[in-house]
């Protein structure tokens, strides 16, 4: 007999899931992490970032001289802040850690057991696998009837660019940063590069640079929210390479008997040619991130893997049956929600709960950017190259009450339907204060196919961000309150159609 019913390797986001709804069905489950509880979604990654991002955005108001009043002597201490992101990433951590000592070992009306082990695993054959634990001669062999991999992933590195956690550091790095660096280059302008771009500049303690190989920031996401992220990091003091390569990156050190880490000097190529060299204390390289599966040994167990090292799995289950995988190690999307319901449906699927496939339709992600974006669904770039009709609204925030009392109206929200009398919704996005706010009702009703007709008589508290919501759907359907004819600067309304051979736009 097995030593346990699943064992799950990984303790983030997806592998905690999983562990957590194979106990609901009264599996004895072993989860192996090497690392903190809660992995890259608490520590490095998800949890502290946007932590970090919180208190940043609040400097930034505390330091507003708009709203009526005037904040005297506010200073910043980057060890302080550091200390409040520890503390909210150890009060998570401590959370999952209450709940595994509560849940290793059965109760009453409860035959389900979660055992942590904390180690290095590496597969012996397709039912056993080795764990090394973190402790002095700390050693298991584990076997199990199922398997769920969920060891996440980790920043990529660059040929050529040595990372030293020091001077060129990567998001793993942030937290041991001493200080706010004067100067800061970030390579890559996707979303965890503009968030920490956001972060720094919102501090006012470090010149930042940003490289962008490709025309605009953002380059997933429609020219007009790009373009107005973009123009807020100018505003806030960032430099942004646009269209730019690098060409060189590397570490000066320091001066004989000086006690700092040195400079990082890098060379970038314009779109014109021109090649200009820049020196910044700090270099932040944010190109991705790869799979955690060299270690795993996954050849012992037959699993497959992709040239990439992601792990091939339909629907969560791998090439061996009784494998599953979930979160950053598979090819979709790298989220803390994406994992969290993948390894929810892995767990399901070896519990025999159902077969239905999972959807990725309805997936909702939050940029932390100024302002905050909100995406679900299709956005205008990627409806038009799929040749997809569809109508568009897009209402500004400035005319929203609840942005209006916050003295925080930059913004808008847009919303895609099709277009046919149906009007189902497509897809949505929000950019500004209280963004994500309006993502809820959408992601249900993409889900199940329904009308954005239903938004348009909904009873939303007053005064809300979703009231922009859902005259954007009034408008849509012709009855706003504020009328495009008469706003036109603030409210748009269109319409794109595919009756010739190229894609035209109507405007309303």
């Amino acid at each position: 007999m097995p030593d346990f019913d699943v064992c799950v390797i990984g303790g983030g986001p997806a592998g905690f899931a999983a562990a957590m709804r194979c106990w609901d069905f009264g599996k004895r489950v072993a989860l192996i992490e090497k690392g903190p509880l809660g992995g890259v979604g608490v520590f490095n990654g998800a949890l502290s970032s946007k932590t970090f991002w919180e208190l940043s955005r609040d400097f930034r108001n505390a330091k507003r001289l708009d709203r009526g009043f005037r904040s005297e002597q506010v200073e910043v201490d980057f060890d302080r802040v550091s200390a409040v992101v520890d503390q909210a990433c150890n009060e998570k951590a401590r959370q999952i850690a209450r709940q595994l000592e509560a849940l290793a070992h059965p109760q009453p009306g409860c035959p389900g057991s979660i055992r942590h082990f904390q180690g290095t695993a590496r597969f012996l054959d397709p039912h056993s696998l080795q764990v090394e634990g973190t402790g002095a001669g700390q050693s298991w062999r584990i076997s199990a009837s199922h398997f769920v991999i969920a060891t996440g992933s980790r920043p990529r590195d660059l040929p050529g660019i040595e990372v030293d956690g020091r001077s060129i550091i990567t998001s793993d790095h942030i937290g041991t940063l001493r200080e706010f660096p004067r100067s800061l280059v970030i390579l890559g302008a996707g979303v965890v590069g503009c968030e920490f771009a956001t972060i720094f500049a919102n501090y006012g303690h470090t010149k930042v640079y940003l490289i962008d190989r490709a025309p605009r920031i953002l380059p997933f996401e429609d020219a007009d929210i790009a373009n107005l992220c973009a123009t807020n990091l100018e505003a806030a003091g960032v430099t942004i390479h646009h269209q730019s390569k690098l060409i060189s990156m590397k570490r000066i050190p320091p001066d004989h008997g000086d006690t700092h880490d040195g400079v990082v000097e890098y060379t970038i190529e314009h779109a014109t040619g021109g090649r200009e060299t820049i020196r910044v204390e700090k270099a932040l390289i944010s190109v991705g991130r790869v799979p955690n599966t060299e270690a795993l040994a996954l050849d012992k167990a037959g699993v497959e893997l992709s040239e990439q090292g992601y792990v091939r799995e339909e629907d969560t289950r791998t090439s061996v049956p009784h494998i599953f995988a979930a979160g950053d190690v598979t090819q979709h999307v790298a989220l803390v929600n994406v994992g969290e319901i993948e390894g929810r449906h892995a767990a399901e699927r070896i519990c025999g709960l159902h077969d239905g496939a999972l959807s990725y339709e309805n997936l909702a992600t939050i940029m932390f950017l100024a302002p905050e974006v909100a995406a679900i669904g299709l956005n205008e770039q990627s409806a038009q190259q799929q040749r997809i009709p569809y109508r568009v609204g897009v209402y500004d925030y400035s005319l929203v009450n609840r942005a209006i009392a916050m003295r925080d109206t930059e913004g808008f929200v847009k919303l895609l339907v099709s277009d046919d009398d149906e009007m189902r919704i497509l897809g949505m996005r929000a950019l500004g204060t209280h963004a994500s706010t309006t993502l809820e009702a959408v992601s249900l009703m993409i889900q199940h196919g329904r009308s954005a007709r239903e938004l348009a008589e909904l009873y939303h508290p007053h005064p809300a961000i979703t009231e922009g919501l859902q005259d954007c759907v009034r408008m849509l359907l012709g009855s706003s309150i504020y009328k495009p004819s008469v706003f036109q600067s603030e409210l748009r309304l269109s319409r794109v159609h595919y009756e010739d051979p190229s894609p035209a736009a109507e405007d309303a």
